[in-house]
């Protein structure tokens, strides 16, 4: 049965002529695709098998709490505000977002703490108090960090590597950035201590990279953290997924959820629309995909043949980590307890090891600790907190049996949070659910349960990444973690924006130009 999202208008008007995109997935990458593109003239469909959009920042509310499902951390706010602007609104009418000062609260295991702020003076103090040699380490850290982000970020993140010939131009300048580099080699040459080497090289595990062998581009987190800050969403992170769902809709376009696309429809090497699970059939003129892109490959087109993305090469592929998360509500105040807490375990190498090359799921972990209700009580009952707590474990290639090791994982967690920093909480949870790599592949369709997708590396980076204009067919765009230039919302949010402007201009679709077009610009 079709079901129709609240997020959708019932169209009583004469039939729309416009030129039609549809659009795979409603996570954050495939919404504010679905908001440029009717702003830039077409009429969008965006179909979702979840009964809410968000994808992977989608909320789970339960028992009077509210708890985001993935993304927490919210970087570069001006991509969400220009969103809004192109597509004729203000981001300030329908979300409110608030820095967080701190950024974030850094436990090591033997007790020792570190608030990571854009405060310079308050950082370097802090990193004297550890190692005072290392501060001049983090100043020259900073440059590069800064140095970096020009290139990678302002130049780069922005540019679709569908072609050869672009490549082989920015490489020069890909090369003088270090890009070759691992994340953790960079930050080793500027820190001698082996806390603050942790401290300044953990960013790449938020958009699933192991910092040991994800591209040193990442490195420019640190300076994008500290020139726009880091923010959260007012109502949670999807109260800012519904309000880009909004712009999708108020520009006349559709958002159709618990509709599960199980193929995308071909003629010859066109994309021509997709199949629903229920039979339905759906036209498109463009078709633009913000599932995984070995989902996107390996399932919806399946039964293409396939030059680039193979069976052979999509298995071929290093898959991110996938994450273990527990959501739970307690009947009492944690006041001392930040918005965002990192907890380092005792190994920092060794337990990546065992998570992205071994594929074993160690005994001990790593966590960061989400307390929304640190900023925004309204998302708990009164006198009480919402919280998840996250940690990294390997994707379902390490075939662990979660059914099995859910629930003792869950209270290994739920120890160490009492022993550290959560007194008493086993006397105080009130409501729990919890999210295994197991739920990543059938709930969020992700190949292998990676949480990520492609693990950030170079060679799965800018060019060698699935392309956002497909290698594959003509009409068919990709957007999303998958793609370039990758994970976190700065990420998905730029995909999309390479997406509308590599589109063709509905007018020349609509006077049939675009074809001889789109065949001249194919990917290389």
């Amino acid at each position: 049965m079709n079901i129709v999202g609240r997020f959708s208008r019932p169209n009583r008007q004469p039939a729309d002529t416009r030129p039609h995109a549809v659009i795979i997935g409603a996570g954050v990458g495939g919404l504010a695709t679905g908001a440029l593109l009717g702003a830039k003239g077409y009429r969008v469909t965006v179909l979702d098998p979840l009964d809410e959009p968000g994808g992977r920042a989608y909320a789970h509310r339960q028992d009077g709490f509210v708890f985001d499902a993935g993304p927490t951390i919210i970087t570069a706010p001006w991509l969400f505000e220009n969103l809004w602007r192109d597509c004729g609104g203000r981001m300030s009418d329908d979300v409110e977002l608030r820095p967080n000062a701190p950024f974030y609260r850094v436990r090591f295991d033997d007790g020792t703490v570190f608030d990571y702020s854009g405060d310079r003076a308050a950082m370097e103090e802090q990193i004297a108090r550890i190692e005072p040699r290392d501060v001049a380490g983090y100043r020259s850290f900073l440059d590069e960090s800064r140095r970096i982000y020009e290139v990678a970020f302002e130049q780069l993140a922005h540019k679709p590597f569908h072609s050869l010939l672009f490549t082989a131009k920015t490489l020069a300048r890909l090369v003088r950035v270090g890009g070759y580099r691992s994340v953790y080699s960079v930050v080793s040459k500027h820190f001698r201590n082996d806390k603050l080497r942790t401290l300044f090289s953990f960013h790449p595990l938020l958009i699933g990279g192991n910092p040991f062998s994800a591209t040193s581009f990442y490195c420019l987190i640190a300076h994008l953290e500290g020139k726009y800050g880091v923010h959260h969403a007012i109502g949670g992170t999807n109260a800012l997924v519904r309000g880009i769902a909004s712009l999708v809709t108020r520009n006349g376009g559709r958002i159709r959820l618990n509709e599960q696309v199980v193929e995308i429809e071909t003629e010859g090497r066109r994309a021509t629309g997709v199949r629903l699970a229920s039979g339905e059939k759906i036209a498109a003129d463009i078709v633009v995909s913000n599932a995984d892109p070995a989902t996107t490959y390996g399932h919806l087109l399946k039964a293409h043949p396939r030059r680039r993305w193979t069976d052979a090469k999509l298995a071929r592929g290093d898959y991110s980590m996938s994450l273990f998360v527990w959501y739970f509500g307690t009947n009492r105040r944690y006041d001392d307890v930040l918005h965002h807490t990192m907890l380092f375990g005792p190994r920092y190498k060794g337990l990546l090891d065992d998570i992205f090359r071994s594929q074993r799921l160690a005994e001990d972990f790593s966590l960061y600790l989400h307390r929304p209700t640190a900023s925004d009580p309204s998302l708990a009952p009164p006198g009480c907190d919402a919280f998840y707590v996250l940690s990294p474990v390997p994707n379902l290639q390490s075939g662990t049996d979660w059914s099995a090791a859910a629930e003792r994982y869950r209270r290994k967690i739920e120890k160490r949070l009492e022993d550290t920093i959560l007194p008493d909480l086993s006397r105080h949870i009130v409501t729990s659910r919890i999210a295994t790599p197991v739920d990543f592949r059938d709930r969020l369709l992700s190949w292998q349960g990676a949480a990520f997708a492609l693990e950030p590396k170079l060679f799965q980076s800018a060019w060698f990444r699935p392309h956002n204009k497909s290698e594959e067919l003509e009409n068919l765009y990709l957007c999303g973690a998958g793609t370039h230039p990758g994970a976190g919302l700065p990420g998905v949010v730029s995909s999309a924006r390479i997406v509308a402007d590599l589109v063709p201009d509905p007018a020349t679709i609509l006077s049939g130009q675009w074809q001889e077009q789109a065949w001249r610009e194919r990917p290389q």
